[in-house]
């Protein structure tokens, strides 16, 4: 157990640091302020990374458990969640789970906007 603690926590040790700069340079490039373009760009290099590391370790088994781990988990899952969102909605429409890939789009949306507001709100209001 704690050798996959350590795993996780190097690679989310490098995709936290990934994720600030590569965010900040995208946002800089960019010269919008109002915009989260860097956060955009981050979610969806994060999606195209673990749909391309996710496609070969599922297809041609080319990582050891280790290592998926420290890719998947560590560096893309600190880097951003947002693509293992879109991995796991992925997932459920190959598998042809139209619905289940439906729920999880909308609640994580919805669900995810409703929860920032409620949050937002309960700091003002303390």
């Amino acid at each position: 157990m704690i050798r996959q603690l350590v795993i996780v926590g190097l690679g989310g040790f490098i995709g936290a640091i990934l994720r600030y700069t590569v965010s900040g340079w995208i946002q800089k490039a960019a010269r919008t302020g109002m915009f989260p373009l860097g956060t955009m760009g981050v979610n969806l290099i994060g999606c195209l990374c673990i749909g391309f590391i996710g496609g070969l370790a599922d297809q041609r088994e080319c990582f050891t458990p280790e290592i998926r781990m420290f890719l998947l988990i560590g560096i893309l899952g600190s880097f951003t969640t947002f693509s293992t969102f879109g991995y796991e909605s992925l997932a459920l429409i190959r598998d042809q789970q139209i619905l289940s890939m439906s729920v999880n789009v909308i609640g994580h949306v919805g669900l995810g906007i409703f929860a920032a507001w409620a949050g937002y709100t309960i700091a003002q209001t303390i």
